[in-house]
Parts: C-alpha cells; structure tokens; sequence
C-alpha cells in the first residue's frame, strides 16, 4: 500500500476511532494526558504582562479582547479562542494554562508561548537596534522556562536519564506553534533581509525541536507560519504599488512566509531520520489558511482583510499606533466577528482560529496528519 494511501485511510477512519475532531473523547481514548504548548501571540494564553507586551497592542488585558467566548479578556489575543484551546477541546483537555501563572492546575498541561516573542534570541535584535517594540523573550526562552519547569523530574536527557524524561514525556504531546512571524516584522525597514532572518531563525527553531526530542519527546506538532500576507498589517507595511498574489493578499509577505515553511519542513525532515521513533507532524498553516481565505463565503466569512477591531475605518480598519489599536479608547469592535478573519489588524478571530484548527485536525492540512499522530500516541 502507497504512503499516501495509507495516511488516507488514517485520514477517513481514525478519527471515528477517537470519537471525531471537536468531539470529547472518553477518557479511555484520550490519546494524551497534558501536552507542553510554545509559541508566540497566535499561541499565548496569558503569558505577557504590562511589562513586556508590545507597545502597539497595549490592551489585550482589555475588552472587547475576550469577549466572544470567555466574555472577559484572557491575555489572549484574539476575541476568543486560539487554535491551541480548540486543540485542547479536540483532545477532552482542559485549556493550557500559561506558565507564568504560578497558581494554575498544570496537570495537563502548559503554555509557555509569549506574544511577541522571537524564533532569534533578542540579543540579535539589540545588536541592530531593532527593540522599539520587541520583548525579550524568545523561543530559547520559552525552552529554559520548560526545563525550570521539570527541574524537579530530574529528567537531563533521554540517554542520561531515561526513565525521568519518560516520566516527563510519557503521554505528553509537545505543541509548537507558529514562530518567526514577529523576526520578519521587526525587521520592517531595517537593512537586514528577509534571507538572513531565515537562516537564523529556522536555525533556533531546529535548535530548540531538536532539544525536546533528545529529552524524550516523542509525538510533536510544529506549525508553519500562516500566509501572513493575508492580514491588515502586511498591506499596510507594503510598497506602493502593492503587489497581490491570486487571493489578493500581499505577494511578497505570503513568499516570505512559504518560503520559511520550506525551509522549517527541510529541518524537520532531518529531525526524523535523527529520531525515528518519534512522530513529528507539520501543521501547514500556510496552506490552510490560503484555503479559508480563498473560499472565505464557504466558511462563512464577509470580511477577509478588515480589522474587526481597532480604528481609522476604510479597507483595514487599522492604525499601526498604541492608542488606536483595538482596546484603545478610540477604537470600536464589529457587531459580529464571525463575519471577519482579522480580529485586530495583525491577529485572528475565533472564526478563523476555528476554521483552520478543524482543517488541521481533520487531516487535511499536516504531514503526517493529525489522525496518524492520534492513532500512535494510542498505541504507544
């Protein structure tokens, strides 16, 4: 039977095993206890304080942040859920609290993503004096926090210590979410390309896998980044004239993102030859959201590159400036979100987060797919 084939068949019939994506799974087929959550804003679930958030989205502690599903804001960014609580829905797991808050159930898991954070250490950042609106965290970071975060296993390594870093591990999904987004941003009129940003951010990324996998990770998630030229800022950040692709988003950023992605895929195709006994899935982003985007009435969508959110009217509805972004006292949130994909100009709604999360569990969009990883982390 073909590769393709086979992943299929997983495709049609696991999740029927499993009770379906976006349905509970009992607890005897939950196929994982707690999974350990990276990433930045499209992933953070709480992380950023008033300290460190970047300045043009200064109100995310704010209504209307919040106010679709949990009805208060949440830190997070976005009107309600992220992809990663419709993940934790799919798999019958509570939200993924963020790590810094040192007073929530960590049984099933934690979030250690953080809004703005970087793939490349900040310290690159500072070197070209590029932290006007940076934070000082990046993915490194988050991969310290996790290991202060199992100190206490005892768990170094899988070779070392295997039976700590089993217990760490065991039943555990580790869940990356799309990182190098804000690397590209910062750079916005700087001399530095878009190439040597890759380079280097693709390489702390690897850097970073790679480590959870020597620990003893065993089923892993990596997103790619979204087609980031879709989104409000990306046309206001562009060249006049603005170049579109065939869905009318900004060419140049939907490149930069696709290209990113070719290269992460690169990486993590050699990861697994390093470790063959782990599953490590892509989620394609890019692609997915390309689909929504392209078919936006299909998913129930009226606006595809209005801010839902924030102020200034016109195409975008979004000003680059702390008091007019959304939660500002001038701007103004839409009667109905569902109807929009851009919540606040640089960030999704629900609506969205929802559509492209059910493409990725279904299967459709991740290698291997979702179900393949579903159905080994129950055999496993």
């Amino acid at each position: 039977m073909s590769s393709f084939l086979y992943f299929a068949l997983l495709t049609i019939f696991i999740p029927i095993i499993l009770h379906s994506p976006f349905s509970h799974a009992s607890p005897r087929t939950r196929p994982f206890d707690k999974v350990y959550v990276f990433g930045d804003s499209y992933t953070d679930t709480g992380n950023l304080n008033d300290a460190t958030r970047p300045s043009i989205f200064h109100h995310v502690d704010s209504l209307p942040y919040g106010r679709t599903f949990f009805h208060h804001p949440t830190n997070r960014y976005s009107n309600g859920r992220l992809v990663i609580d419709f993940i934790a829905e799919s798999l019958n797991l509570p939200y993924f609290p963020p790590y810094l808050n040192k007073h929530a159930k960590t049984t099933h898991g934690v979030n250690f993503a953080i809004s703005g954070c970087t793939a490349i250490p900040y310290s690159f950042f500072a070197k070209n004096n590029l932290t006007t609106n940076t934070v000082p965290q990046s993915l490194t970071t988050q991969l310290t926090w996790f290991k202060e975060y199992t100190k206490g296993s005892g768990c170094k390594d899988a070779v070392s210590t295997p039976a700590k870093c089993k217990a760490v591990f065991n039943g555990a999904l580790v869940w990356i979410g799309q990182m190098a987004a804000n690397d590209y941003n910062y750079i916005t009129g700087s001399k530095i390309t878009s190439k040597a940003v890759q380079k280097l951010a693709i390489k702390y990324q690897t850097q970073v896998i790679n480590e959870l996998l020597k620990m003893g990770a065993k089923h892993v998630v990596v997103q790619g980044l979204p087609a980031t030229g879709c989104l409000p800022f990306s046309f206001l950040i562009a060249p006049r004239p603005t170049q579109l692709d065939q869905i009318g988003c900004v060419a140049f950023k939907n490149k930069e993102s696709y290209d990113h992605n070719v290269a992460l895929q690169a990486k993590l195709h050699e990861l697994r030859k390093m470790h063959p006994s782990a599953v490590i899935v892509y989620g394609d982003d890019w692609h997915a959201y390309r689909e929504v985007f392209g078919n936006a009435a299909k998913y129930g969508f009226v606006e595809r590159f209005k801010a839902c959110c924030g102020s200034g009217g016109g195409a975008y509805n979004f000003v680059p400036d702390p008091r007019s972004t959304c939660g500002a006292p001038g701007a103004m949130s839409c009667k109905d979100p569902s109807r929009y994909m851009s919540w606040d100009g640089l960030h999704v709604t629900e609506g969205l987060n929802r559509a492209v999360s059910k493409l990725f569990i279904d299967g459709l969009f991740a290698q291997p797919p979702f179900p393949y990883l579903l159905k080994k982390a129950v055999e496993s």
